[in-house]
């Protein structure tokens, strides 16, 4: 019996510490300069990686706000266009280090936190490149439900020169 909990106790431990480790893939750097008040409010999805939380949706976005602790309320919506009916997820989101670097671990899931990276920002905050905690996740964002040209082709470059597969982004769309 004591090493089944011993066992147990280890695999805990590990676990933990598996959902605490870096938030971001190697090479990969956030944003500095970071200014989280800017960052807060309603951004409409571009395009994504497919993953099993978004599969199938359409009209995504993610809202961020402010909870009393300090930490950031994550509200993400979605379109689920097979079931026909919006589909709402809420988590909240802590700064791995200084808030001024866009660093973050993002949960869903109780104890469970997985990377949010902002990797490109625009100076006016209206468009962001975001990476997950390894190259299977990537977002690019806008805070309208289109993205000019020119950012679109310079994050999809910038996301190339760093290792992401951009092929594998779904353009989402967004209707009424």
């Amino acid at each position: 019996m004591k090493y089944i909990l011993a066992i147990g106790l280890i695999i805990s431990v590990l676990l933990l510490m598996y959902c605490r480790s870096t938030t971001i893939a190697g090479g990969l750097q956030a944003v500095s300069g970071f200014e989280k008040e800017r960052y807060l409010g309603k951004w409409y999805e571009i395009a994504r990686f497919d993953f099993r939380f978004e599969r199938g949706l359409n009209n995504t976005t993610a809202e961020y706000s402010l909870n009393a602790d300090g930490t950031i309320k994550v509200v993400n919506r979605g379109y689920d266009i097979a079931k026909r009916k919006w589909r709402k997820a809420v988590g909240k989101a802590k700064f791995v280090g200084s808030e001024q670097t866009a660093m973050l671990r993002v949960s869903f899931f109780g104890p469970f936190y997985s990377g949010y990276n902002v990797i490109a920002l625009d100076k006016d905050y209206r468009y962001a490149l975001v990476a997950g905690k390894n190259l299977d996740y990537l977002w690019i964002l806008s805070r309208e439900k289109t993205i000019p040209n020119n950012f679109r082709e310079s994050y999809v470059k910038f996301a190339q020169e760093r290792g992401f597969d951009t092929s594998k982004l779904i353009w989402i769309e967004h209707q009424e």
